[in-house]
């Protein structure tokens, strides 16, 4: 295990898997040893092709994206109603809680409601940051020009994506290995695109980031949020690696064993694949939901993406 600042990484990340029972103001308890009130959760159906859905405390409980759409931000209040100190409350609807059908949600602790950050040319209405845990939520007010956003963490995050909370526009992400003159979009297929707007081709630094004049990053007078990702040593990792098309699959150091990955190719069509250390908590790791789709979970049992969680990395089977 490499070293790591972090002595309990349940107090920062928990995943969650539940039974729906279609009742109302219903506790999801996190399973964790500690106690964490969520700032972030983002949830799925695993059984029935239903949206993700992206909750958040800057936004409020009543605020739902979605990471495979790019609609606009909507108002639902029998979704998720609360964020307690152990996990949060959801009422009835098929979305969170259907009955008999199964569910997970990710769940990151930030650092609440957060506050204004005035690091970049913009001040952030909100910015909810954790720096020991490299994760952050930033709220603002779009200009459609060059600007610059506090994040407030203590290094510069190298996964950012960004929703257009007013307008129906995709989910840009921005990531260090493909470069501050690309993107991708976390809502779609589609390899990496370049394009110097979004990110005002401009790398992230200690204090901020960068967004141009483009209505997905910095839309003119409209609400925007960012989730920010910097690495952390043996608890969180961001990076590329190339894929070898053999049985005996590519290795991926972490440094950690990883409770929750997110993959995508960035050089062809392919999907943003998501696993988990709950959904399957012994190898082989196979059950797979798509963060740019609304499927059912697959479950593919050792076949293709399927992997293995490792103590200092996952092995694709």
């Amino acid at each position: 295990m490499a070293y790591t600042a972090i002595d309990d990484p349940e107090a920062y990340f928990q995943t969650v898997i539940y039974t729906g029972d279609g009742n109302t103001g219903r506790s999801i308890t996190l399973p964790g040893d500690t106690d964490m009130q969520p700032d972030l959760v983002w949830l799925k159906s695993r059984g029935e092709a239903e949206h993700h859905q992206l909750t958040d405390s800057v936004r409020g409980v009543n605020k739902q994206l979605y990471s495979h759409l790019a609609y606009s931000e909507a108002t639902e209040t029998d979704r998720i109603t609360a964020f307690n100190s152990d996990g949060f409350t959801i009422e009835d609807d098929v979305i969170v809680n259907k009955d008999t059908v199964a569910f997970v949600a990710w769940c990151w602790k930030a650092g609440g409601s957060g506050s204004s950050n005035e690091d970049g040319s913009i001040n952030t209405t909100a910015t909810s940051a954790n720096a020991d845990a490299g994760f952050s939520i930033v709220s603002w007010t779009g200009s459609d020009a060059n600007a610059t956003i506090g994040h407030g963490l203590s290094s510069a995050p190298e996964f950012i994506t960004i929703k257009n909370r007013t307008d129906t526009s995709s989910w840009l992400t921005y990531l260090t290995t493909i470069g501050a003159g690309n993107f991708l979009r976390l809502n779609e297929t589609n390899a990496s695109a370049s394009g110097s707007t979004p990110f005002n081709d401009t790398a992230s630094t200690s204090s901020v980031f960068s967004v141009g004049a483009n209505n997905d990053t910095n839309g003119s007078s409209d609400s925007m949020i960012a989730y920010c990702f910097s690495s952390v040593q043996g608890f969180s990792k961001v990076g590329s690696y190339t894929g070898n098309g053999d049985d005996d699959g590519a290795f991926i150091y972490t440094g950690f064993k990883p409770a929750w990955v997110l993959t995508k190719q960035t050089n062809s069509t392919n999907h943003w694949h998501i696993h988990d250390n709950k959904r399957n908590s012994f190898n082989v790791v196979g059950k797979n939901l798509k963060a740019d789709a609304n499927n059912v979970e697959e479950d593919p049992a050792g076949g293709e993406n399927s992997r293995d969680f490792l103590s200092n990395g996952f092995k694709f089977r």
